[in-house]
This record gives C-alpha cells, structure tokens and sequence, in this order.
C-alpha cells in the first residue's frame, strides 16, 4: 500500500498560507502565485523522494526548519515574479529573504544536537540555500546588472556539468570554509538588494562574494578530480538516454529558433524541422568515418543558423527588421562604439569577451549535440529509421494540407528558408546598388544659382535640429504619451509668450530604432537612404544637400554633432559645412551622462555663443543633433539655469554611480526614462529660444526616428513628428498648404509625408527654382 509522507506534505499548506498572506497585503497577481505554488509542489516532490529513499519514519525537527525556509523562499520568489510587472514593496521582500536567512544558523545545530543529521537533511538544506540564493540573485539584477546570476545560478551550472563528468557529483570532504562562503552568499545579496548602500559598495561586495564562491568551487572541483578514479564506475541508467535528449532538443531547438522577438514562444518550437531529419538519416546510413564528419560539418552549420537567427533577433529587436549579410556587418564598429560611449572600455571589453565566450560556447554544443546524435541513431539503426519515417509521413501530410501549430507551420525547413533569405537580401542590394545609382544623377535643384535659392528666408537664421528617437510613439498611443505632450503644450505655451508660432506634421523615417545618420542623410540629399550601402554611396558622390543651397545661397553653414569625438572630413567634404563642431571644440568639461557626451542645454548653450552672439555676422544655418534622447536613456540631466551652465561643471552632481548592462541591454524602466529624455531635449530647445533672443530665428524641428521596439513595440510605424517654428508668421504661411496643423503636436491623423520628399518642397516652398533646362545651363556654370 502506498503512504503518504504527512511531513512533507505540509510543504503545501504552509506556502499556500504564506501566498494568501503576501496576496492581502502587496497584492500577488496570478503569475506570482503559480510559481510560489510552483516551488511548494517541487519542494513537496523532491522532500518526499528523498525521505522515502532514505527510510526516514519521520521528518524531524531540523528538517522541519528546513521546511520552514523552503516556504519562505517560495513567497520570495513569488514576490520577485510580481516585481516585473509592478512596484513591490523592498522592505517585505527584504524582511522575509531575511527570515529565510536566519533559519539556517538554527536547522543545523539541530540536527547535530538531537543527533537526526541524514543525507537527506544536508541536501534539503543544501538546496533550499541554492534556491533562495537564486532568488535572490534575480532580484538583484536591475542594481548590480547581469553578471550577478553567476551567483544564483553556480549550484545548478555544477548539476549540468555533472551529467557529462559524474565525478563532480561525488561527495567531498568537510571544508568548513566552504559553509562560511555559502552563508556569504545570502548576507551579500540581501545587503545589495536591500539598496541600503551606496551602489558602488553593493557592486563591489557582490563582486567580492562572487570571487569567494569562484574559488570555492574550483577548490571542489579540483579536490574531486582528484578523486576521479576513487568513484570511477558506470553511469547511471539515466544519464545516457537524459544526454540523447538534451542533443536531440538542442538541435530541434536550434533549428526552429524563430526571427523575431514577438515570434519567441513555445508553440514556434513545435514544427518538425526539415533537415533534422536528413541529417539522422544520413547519420543511420553513412559508415562511422563519413558520419563523424558529416556530423562536425552540421555542428558548424548549426552554429551558422543559430549566429544568423540570433542576429536577426537583435536586429528586429533594435531595428525592426532582419540583419543585412551585405551591409549590416558593417554597424560592428558602431556597436562597439555605443558599448564604450555608455558603459566605458571596460565594459566594451566585457563585451567583445562574453560574445566570444557566447560563440565559443554555442559552437562546442552544437557539435557536441550533433556527434552524439549522429552515434546514438547510427547505434540503434532500426528504431531511429521508425523514427525517422514516421516524423518524414507526417511532415509531408502537414506540408499537403498546410497544417499549422501556434501559428507556426508543422512541415518547416528553418535552415534552407534562412539561407534563401539571406540569399535574397544580397540580391535585392545588389540589384539596389545600380537602381540607386541612377537616382543619384537626377537632381532638379543641384545646377540651381544661389540668387535663386531660399530667397524666402534670406535674412533668417535657420536651425535643422534633429531630436534623438523622437517618434510618434512620443506623442500618440502610448502610456507615457501624455507626459510628452503636456511638455509639448507647455513649451507651445512659452514660445507663444515670445512671440513664435510653429506648426507641426509628420514625417515617415528611413530608418528605425537607430542609424540615424540614415534619417539626417535623407532629410538633406532627398534621397529615401534606408542602407548603409545607400549612405556610403551618397557620401562617396557629389550630390546637391540642404547645407551646399544654404551655403550657395550666402549662408554660413554648420554643423554640430556631439556625439563626435574628432574631426569628420569626409562629412566636410560632403556637406560643404563651413563649420563642424564636435564634442572635443566646445568647451564642455562635465561628466558624460550615458551616451551623450554632451548634455543638450549644453550643446545649445554653446552653439548660441560661438554662433550666434557674434557680431556683424551673415545669416547661420546649422545641423544640431540632440543626442540626451539616444538610447540607453540611463542618464538624464536636469535644466539648469542659462547662466551657470559654464563649462559644464554644473552637471557633476547630476552623474548617476552606475550604468548597468541590463540598462544596456533594456532595463525596466526604458519607456519612463525615454519619455523623460524627449521632455529633457524639448525642454532644452525652449530654453535656447528664450535665452538667444533671436527674432530671425527659424527653426525646423523634427525627430530622426522611431526608438528601438523596447519603446515603440513590434510593427510601429517609421513617422517622427516634424513641427517649423518662426518668430516671422510670413515663414509659416508658406507652407499653409501642407497640412500641418498649429503648434507642436501635430494631428493624429494627419498626413505622412517620407522624409526625402521634404527638401524639394522645402526648397520650393521658400522661393527656390529647379535648375535651368540643359539647353541653358553653360550660364549657370
């Protein structure tokens, strides 16, 4: 007859009581509850099996202060499950880690004393400790960044390693060190968590604990190889088939990864993939010799579609679209560069590090996982061919009736639809390249006379200013949209006070979630450049640009770029600028706030000196990029008064202690810290109107493009608010036909139009004529 074990059995109505507890007072969602009952079910299970093993009559005393533990931990964790979706009280996750904690100086010393110290014991208590120290570490994520799971997750990476080199499982000899390193762990993350020091001391204690548990388990390392041949013997039955599996999922798994973030479910991975099942056909078939490498040459194949799809992923999720094999190498120095600008050369070292660790990694998996696979089917030919023919049947009466499985079609061949895309972008480029070509010849304005250009704002001081990430997720359809749009009424407000008005409409971007060099480009060439191979052919060539008719037309034009550390000549040479200020020729000597160097205020406060405060000078048209919006949005300076800006020595106390790589990467509060950022850059540009007194100001506002899918989500639109702003109505009224409407918000539904097409209307709308026709120009020359 089969007995219940009522000891236990308590594991369940102890964490149900604690669930109901923290349900009345934070407030538990129905995620949360399921993984404390989760944890209680488990704790229940392995209790059980363990006390059955072991002939236990009963649980004793300390194992029930175990118990006690494993349940607070299950509320903790259910605590740290609800604290991504909403604010948690730190204190009660604090108080009730710290309770979990204390009950282990007191389960030990109980079982030593009233003499119940089992095996079961050590390992209940064992791997509670484990467990609530995992925990712990996941909640310490946002504050110490990424590398903290180290922590939690060392215990279960040791189990892993022990199913390919059992000696690791063996038991080794007290060190009493090694309890001290273990109860370290807990104190550590609970201190870090608990945020109640300075962030550096936390990062720096956590570091510190992580250097203690490294070493303490490679002293158990060594000291079991050691003794290696001491418990040489057979596997477990278990282990062998549980390794078949593992090789069998990883390279299913592999296969069907899918493209896009949004597609990353569970039902993407049930399709039967296509070339599994060719290569353990082959494996079946071919002798050892030829198997072996058939099966290394698929391990780096596998590798290929894991590299590929995963850049697709990273690219969807940055950019909304998939990764260019032709051109998108090229961003790897952009990359790298945006790592360094945000998190310094130590953590663009840590960088390049872990991606190499990463790919090193996936590669010796993947050829593990074939090769075993390969052995295993070609050691049992005859029940892998069923298999195999089964799997092969249903794939070809799934691809007969298009069957589908969570939206994911049953008979796939993931890999050769990877290659075929791949193979398609290259064509399309190169197919684009000589397309474009010929658009770059055709110009109605490059041949025009400066008399004849921009006759409608001569006098004017004209300002091209482009707002990092502003898009129209900004202002429509989002949560933080109407935090933007009050800056942008109060700001509509204050240039009303100064006498400019401005109206506003919408443009649709090149480019999305980055690259902006692409959007300021297209606003200046008109030319859709949507491609780093469209950027680097335009740059290469002559074409006509906005900065080249200001400056024919008696402009003095400029440029400034702080996020630039030097001189860019071949940005000189193209757009003709008379001027090009970066970030090292403007006096800034602050901290860097995330990836702009310069703060806006600042960046307008300085080009308002050198520019336009001289005296008996032309009329300026400048290019400004206000980068305080660029992603990460870690960092956000304050307005400070136009007075004290300085040399920039203000901001030093704005400086936050840390940028963590999960704020790199996107952290919880990207949305709230991006709308905070755009407010910042409007907020700044209002500012420079009221300090630069200027009435021949007119300035054309606009963002380059959408943020990045963490932000504006999956399949937004490519439309950035533009708004013109003038002090002189008479600029507004030639573009009343336009459709933009009054102010700086522009219509929901008003029209789109692509941002190439705005300078020629631009330069038609202010008086500029297309070039004479062939026949005349020798006069213009």
């Amino acid at each position: 007859m089969h007995t219940v074990q009522v000891g236990p059995l308590t594991a369940l109505p102890s964490a149900a009581a604690v669930l109901l507890a923290l349900a009345l007072v934070p407030g538990l969602g129905t995620p949360a509850v399921l993984v404390g009952l989760a944890v209680a079910v488990v704790t229940w299970l392995l209790l059980d099996h363990g006390v059955r093993r072991d002939g236990l009559a009963q649980l004793g005393v300390a194992n029930r202060v175990t118990l006690v533990r494993a349940t607070l931990a299950a509320g903790v964790a259910a605590l740290v499950v609800q604290s991504w979706s909403e604010a948690v009280p730190r204190t009660l996750v604090v108080a009730l880690a710290a309770l979990a904690l204390s009950t282990d100086l007191v389960d030990g010393r109980l079982a030593r004393t009233r003499g119940e110290v089992t095996r079961v014991g050590a390992a209940f208590d064992m791997e509670t400790d484990a467990f609530l120290i995992l925990v712990l570490s996941v909640y310490a994520l946002p504050v110490t960044g990424a590398w903290v799971l180290l922590i939690g997750l060392a215990r279960y990476l040791l189990l892993v390693a022990g199913i390919a080199w059992p000696w690791l499982t063996a038991p080794t000899p007290q060190r009493r060190w090694s309890k001290v390193v273990a109860a370290v762990q807990g104190v550590v993350l609970l201190v870090v968590v608990s945020e109640t020091l300075p962030r550096g001391l936390s990062l720096g204690l956590a570091l510190t604990a992580l250097a203690l548990l490294a070493e303490s388990f490679g002293h158990q390392a060594v000291v079991l190889w050691r003794l290696r041949h001491e418990h040489a013997g057979t596997r477990p039955g278990w282990v062998r088939p549980t390794l078949d599996v593992v090789a069998v999922a990883l390279v299913w798994g592999a296969l069907m990864l899918p493209r896009r973030p949004d597609e990353l479910t569970p039902g993407a991975l049930l399709g039967i993939p296509l070339e599994l099942l060719v290569f353990v056909a082959l494996a079946i078939v071919l002798p050892s010799r030829w198997g072996r490498l058939v099966a290394t040459v698929a391990g780096l194949l596998l590798t290929s579609t894991i590299l590929l799809t995963t850049l697709d992923l990273g690219f969807y999720e940055a950019f909304d679209r998939p990764f260019n094999p032709l051109t998108d190498p090229g961003y790897v120095g952009s990359g790298l560069d945006l790592v360094h600008r945000t998190a310094g050369g130590a953590g663009q070292l840590l960088a390049v590090v872990g991606v190499a660790l990463v790919v090193g990694v996936a590669l010796g998996l993947c050829v593990w996982a074939t090769l075993r696979l390969r052995r295993t089917a070609h050691s049992a030919p005859r029940a892998w061919s069923r298999g195999v023919l089964a799997l092969a049947l249903v794939w070809v009466g799934a691809g007969l009736v298009g069957a589908q499985v969570s939206q994911v079609s049953l008979a796939s061949a993931p890999a050769a639809a990877l290659l075929a895309s791949q193979v398609d972008q290259v064509r399309a480029e190169l197919r684009d390249r000589r397309v474009f070509e010929n658009d770059l010849g055709h110009d109605p304005y490059a041949l025009t006379p400066g008399r004849d250009l921009l006759r409608g704002l001569r006098g004017k001081d004209v300002l091209l200013v482009f707002v990092e990430s502003y898009g129209r997720v900004a202002v429509q359809g989002s949560w933080f949209a109407p935090m933007i749009n009050r800056t942008l009424d109060s700001s509509q407000e204050r240039l009303a006070s100064l006498g400019f008005t401005a109206r506003s409409g919408w443009l649709r971007s090149p480019t999305f979630g980055g690259l902006s060099w692409l959007a300021h480009s297209t606003m200046q060439t008109g030319l859709w450049i949507d491609s780093q191979q469209r950027y680097d052919q335009v740059l290469a060539g002559d074409r006509f640009n906005l900065s080249q008719a200001f400056g024919r037309a008696g402009w003095r034009t400029v440029s400034d770029i702080p996020s630039d550390d030097g001189a860019w000549e071949e940005g000189r040479r193209f757009y003709g600028f008379d001027r090009m200020y970066d970030s090292g020729d403007v006096g800034y000597q602050g901290p860097r706030f995330s990836y702009a160097r310069i703060p806006d205020q600042y960046t307008l406060h300085a080009f308002a000196h050198r520019e336009l405060d001289r005296s008996g000078r032309p009329p300026v048209m400048a290019e400004i990029d206000l980068v305080s919006s660029h992603v990460p949005w870690t960092a956000t300076p304050r307005i400070v008064p136009w007075h004290r800006i300085g040399n920039g020595a203000v901001y030093d106390d704005m400086l936050p202690t840390h940028t963590s790589f999960v704020e790199l990467l996107g952290g919880p509060d990207q949305q709230s810290n991006y709308a905070r950022s755009i407010q910042y850059s409007l907020r700044s540009l209002v500012s420079f109107v009221h300090h630069a007194h200027d009435k021949k100001l007119v300035m054309i506002v606009l963002g380059d493009h959408q943020p990045n899918t963490n932000v504006s989500g999956f399949d937004a639109s490519h439309d950035v608010p533009v708004s013109l702003v003038a002090h002189d109505p008479r600029v507004l009224q030639r573009i009343s036909d336009w459709g933009w409407t009054s102010g700086l918000h522009p219509a929901d539904d008003g029209p789109v139009m692509p941002m190439d097409q705005f300078r020629d209307r631009f330069l038609g709308a202010f008086g500029s004529r297309p070039s004479p026709p062939p026949s005349s120009r020798s006069a213009v020359r």
